[in-house]
């Protein structure tokens, strides 16, 4: 499927145009393709959409939209190229499927190659940019978000078509563009660029009077609209055609020669080739040719500093030949060979600029003051670029800028260079992974890469979208034609060997980082072997503390050093307000690498296990000594200092910590599996298991704890902690929504529990059995399987385990219409959560109680319940939970009459549900949104939210509930007149009723 937005916004499959409905989809649409394959949030959408009066419904609107073109895009074979992820969706597609994509890949190869000289192709390849437009970008859109968008892309274009009449002129290719300048000056008479060029033209064609005469119109509009005088290009040029200057009129837009008459001085053209091969990069070298533009203050001095193998070198390369046209004085280059043992000396950079530049070698100063004296007297009249290639220090550059208003100056270099004063930062990241896979695509060869683009894909995750690293695996390959690129990803799928594949001769990922590694002092090597050797995916400065065993403040100052080394990349800012770093894979593999040589392995293990048990005491503090709602194992707890300071900020707003850690705690805890310490790890995941964060469904992270700490039971020997963790498997697989797994894993730990003979382990599995049978509707199987836990938890005197049990068996007779036996469980579970002091316990069997009243009709009794539910909530910071009881609150007030106050806190419970990743929660909040919606006779909103409410749950095993959304369509259905499809859709769901024993049917019956 292709799709194109330079024009009106449109997607077209196999010749055919693929109908995205109206201008709403389409601008969510443009909007997810402009940032494809990165997450655009709701909220970003919602802006976009509606700017800043958004209708009420507006994210139930986004997710119908979404929904919809999911559903279009199916019919064409492409349904999942939208996907949902947190905190929005993203759209994943073949850049070259893109217009926009291939307009700036055609734009960036034909200023290639203007570059290079070859004018006749750069002409082609814009001629070609040009010919994918149909109209101005974005059109037929009223998104005022977009009109940013779409403004900068015609820019672009006029920017396009520019430099292809450049390229045609500097090619000879006159013919027709006297027509087309003329038609284009006369819409744009202020564009200095464009009268100039058509100047050139008409005196190329022995038309000379009539040039002077464009001028003199030219001049005369200048004056007249904008009262100022044409600039010195525009009269350098009037006066090159008044004089007859052909040399002049060879590139129109250089200015005159600025020495006296008779003055020629060396133009230097130092700038090494681009390789044929660049890739990428297009907003960075369009901010930087921008940057350098001459604007008659300092010269522009612009910084690219970033780790080694970003390909900073290339990118200045290519920005320099980009910019050259507006420095006709020439361009100067030096490698200064920074991270080398012997970084080229000011002084000696300086001789070859001057001589460069006409000085002799007899009258070179000798001393480096005179010599940068002489340099900038001689730049001081002249309009030229200087490219500082690997810079190693301020000391080393600042004698080579240049101090004319005319120049600039583009220096690369591992450091920031911040003692230089006024410069601009370019901060140097690896590539794009779609950026990353074209330049594979290009080195490794088109047809190498499409025969198997799944391995390619590997091999660029593999290099950490590392320019240098993707160079060496292509010249590999291309020694070795005939091999295919899976064997190679295979191999360096194996991180232990991966640095060993990424060297080709004098070349290698690990000889460019250990320069930068050789360069810190020792503590800052330290810190970064250990980094390396845990191998968290982001750390804040506390880990650091932890790891080597210093204070925060010396920690930051070591985390500083890194960065500072570019090899610790700053990320961003924690909901703490705390600063987070990462490691990139490859220099994570090479510090592990040195740890493993140069420490032994008792103090990294040693470093490992303060981490772990550093972030083990901030969750017994903040979370484990709360009471839970749920039965929960708990190991013993070995005690660790951690600082006062860190301990207060968690507890002052625990979800924030827990939200900023959760990857590296999952990370932290399967390198303490792999380095065997599994006590540790079963410790880690029973205190997280045990704790208020269990139920942040945050599943990838609560997954990777989960297996790691089943591996290390099973790797111990030890049964008991194998069927505890298969529970919490279990409970796992029931919050993600997969109902049959989940009951797999409590049948699992169950058989175990019963070989140990473990009374309390039993009923945990039983009680999980219990709930694992609620939402697929299987109730009497769900009532037996409680009943039994509560028998054994009575036994045992366990409040904890009653009170759940109790509670999931209230909620399961409520289900089967059994009232009475419903309200003798939730009243029994709100005594046991209270006495053992459990709010979180207490606000759940709140809530359920709030479901019976509602039940029952009795909607004053519901609304007190679940207000009290989503109060305990709220104090307790259980956003989710929160949710939960809003939802049900929301719809006890719309029985009551008060429809207004609903809505704004069930789009807040929608919010809070897809965030936290939960499917279920969506779903039901969408159907009451609905309901909302139909009660206020706004039945297009109502289908809307009832769809996606249905899209959702069609892939869970969720009968019953799906059944209640029928019975919601039948009385959408009657309100619209159809009855024979609300007949339909209410007979659908009484089947399901009736098959599940739900206590509908008795409503449905009553109502014959």
């Amino acid at each position: 499927m292709e799709f194109r937005l330079l024009g009106p916004v449109s997607a077209h499959a196999a010749g055919e145009a693929v109908p995205l409905g109206g201008t709403k989809p389409k601008a969510l649409l443009a909007t997810l393709l402009l940032e494809h394959g990165r997450v655009v949030s709701a909220n970003r959408l919602v802006d976009v959409l509606w700017g800043e009066d958004p209708p009420d419904t507006a994210r139930a609107l986004i997710q119908t939209y979404v929904s919809t073109l999911r559903r279009t895009f199916a019919r064409y074979g492409a349904g999942d190229l939208i996907a949902t992820v947190a905190p929005g969706y993203v759209i994943r597609i073949d850049p070259q499927l893109l217009d926009v994509e291939v307009f700036t890949r055609l734009l960036a190869s034909g200023r290639a190659a203007a570059a290079a000289g070859d004018q006749s192709a750069a002409a082609d390849l814009l001629r070609q940019a040009d010919a994918l437009w149909q109209g101005p970008a974005l059109s037929g859109l009223d998104a005022t978000e977009l009109a940013v968008q779409a403004s900068r892309l015609d820019e672009l274009r006029a920017a396009a078509v520019e430099e292809r009449i450049a390229a045609e002129i500097a090619a000879g290719q006159w013919g027709d563009l006297v027509a087309e300048l003329t038609v284009r000056v006369g819409r744009q008479p202020t564009n200095e660029r464009l009268r100039g060029q058509l100047m050139t033209v008409l005196y190329r064609l022995g038309r000379q009077a009539e040039a002077l005469a464009c001028y003199r119109e030219g001049r005369d509009v200048l004056i007249g609209e904008l009262g100022v005088e044409p600039g010195p290009e525009l009269n350098a040029l009037h006066h090159a055609i008044l004089r007859g200057e052909t040399e002049q009129l060879a590139v129109a837009s250089h200015s005159p020669e600025l020495a006296g008459p008779g003055t020629v001085h060396p133009v230097p053209a130092q700038l090494p080739p681009v390789p044929a091969d660049f890739t990428g990069r297009a907003a960075e070298i369009e901010s930087l040719a921008q940057a350098l533009l001459p604007a008659g203050g300092p010269p522009a001095v612009q910084v690219v500093a970033g780790p080694g193998g970003t390909g900073k070198s290339t990118l200045a390369t290519a920005v320099a030949h980009r910019s050259a046209e507006h420095f006709p004085d020439g361009q100067l280059y030096a490698e200064l060979r920074g991270m080398s043992d012997a970084p080229a000396e000011p002084g000696e950079v300086l001789s070859r600029f001057l001589r460069a530049l006409g000085v002799e070698q007899a009258q070179l100063p000798e001393g480096l003051g005179e010599r940068a004296d002489l340099y900038r007297t001689l730049l001081a009249q002249r309009r030229m670029l200087v490219v500082l290639d690997d810079a190693a220090s301020e000391q080393q550059v600042r004698p080579l800028l240049p101090g004319g208003a005319g120049n600039a100056v583009v220096i690369t270099s591992r450091d920031r260079l911040a003692g230089l004063s006024g410069t601009t930062l370019t901060d140097l990241r690896v590539l794009e992974p779609d950026e990353a896979l074209l330049l594979l695509r290009r080195l490794a060869g088109e047809s190498r890469v499409d025969e198997d683009v799944d391995a390619a894909r590997r091999i660029v995750e593999y290099c950490g979208n590392l320019p240098l690293a993707l160079r060496i695996v292509s010249a590999r390959l291309a020694g070795r034609r005939a091999l295919p690129l899976k064997p190679l990803a295979d191999r360096l799928a194996d991180e232990s060997r991966r640095l060993n594949h990424l060297s080709a001769g004098d070349v290698g990922v690990r000889s460019s980082i250990e320069l930068s590694y050789r360069a810190l002092d020792p503590d800052g090597r330290t810190t970064l072997r250990r980094l390396g050797w845990f191998g968290v995916p982001d750390f804040s400065p506390w880990v650091v503390s932890w790891l080597v065993e210093t204070s925060p403040a010396a920690a930051e100052e070591l985390v500083e050093q890194l960065v500072d080394a570019q090899l610790v990349e700053f990320v961003g800012v924690d909901r703490m307000g705390g600063l987070r770093y990462r490691l990139h894979d490859l220099i994570r593999l090479y510090a592990r690498e040195c740890a493993a040589l140069e420490e032994p392995a008792e103090d990294l293990a040693a470093a490992v296990a303060r981490a772990l048990r550093g972030w083990l005491a901030l969750i017994h503090r903040a979370a484990v000594d709360s009471p839970p709602a749920e039965i929960r194992w708990r190991r013993p707890f070995s005690p660790h200092d951690v600082s006062e300071e860190l301990t207060a900020l968690v507890i002052a707003d625990p979800w924030d910590w827990f939200e900023a850690e959760q990857s590296a705690l999952a990370s932290g805890v399967e390198r303490a599996l792999a380095l065997g310490l599994y006590d540790l790890v079963f410790e880690f995941a029973s205190a997280r298991n045990a704790s208020a964060f269990m139920g942040a469904n945050r599943f990838a992270a609560r997954t990777r704890v989960i297996e790691a700490a089943l591996t290390a039971a099973r790797r111990a020997g030890k049964p008991h902690d194998e069927a505890v963790i298969l529970t919490e498997l279990g409970q796992l697989r029931y919050d993600q929504d997969h109902y049959t797994e989940a009951r797999r894993q409590f049948r699992a730990a169950l058989s175990l529990f019963r070989e140990l003979n473990d009374v309390p382990g039993q009923a945990t599995a039983l009680a999980g059995l219990g709930i694992a049978c609620r939402e697929p509707g299987r109730f009497a199987e769900g009532v037996h399987f409680l009943d039994q836990a509560a028998a054994l938890l009575h036994d045992a005197r366990d409040d904890i385990g009653i009170g759940y049990s109790r509670r999931i068996a209230g909620s399961v007779r409520l289900e089967l219409g059994d009232y009475t036996g419903a309200l003798t469980d939730l009243t029994e579970s709100l005594a046991a959560y209270r006495r053992a002091g459990s709010r979180l316990g207490e606000g759940h069997t709140l809530r359920t109680l709030g479901l019976y009243h509602r039940a029952r009709d009795e909607w004053a009794a519901a609304e007190r319940r679940c207000a009290e539910s989503a109060e305990i909530f709220h104090e307790l910071g259980d956003e989710l939970m929160e949710a939960y009881a809003v939802r049900a609150l929301a719809k006890a007030r719309m029985r009551l009459g008060h429809h207004g106050e609903a809505l704004p806190r069930l789009e807040w419970a929608l919010s809070v549900s897809h965030t936290m990743g939960d499917r279920w929660g969506q779903g039901a909040t969408l159907r009451v949104l609905g309901q909302l919606h139909l009660a206020a006779h706004r039945l297009d909103l109502a289908e809307a939210c009832f769809d996606a409410a249905r899209d959702i749950w069609q892939s869970m095993d969720v009968p019953v509930w799906q059944a209640r959304l029928d019975l919601d369509r039948s009385r959408l259905l009657a309100a619209r007149g159809d009855t024979a499809g609300a007949h339909s859709a209410r007979a659908s769901a009484r089947r399901v009723f009736h098959d599940h024993g739900a206590r509908e049917i008795r409503e449905l019956d009553g109502d014959r």
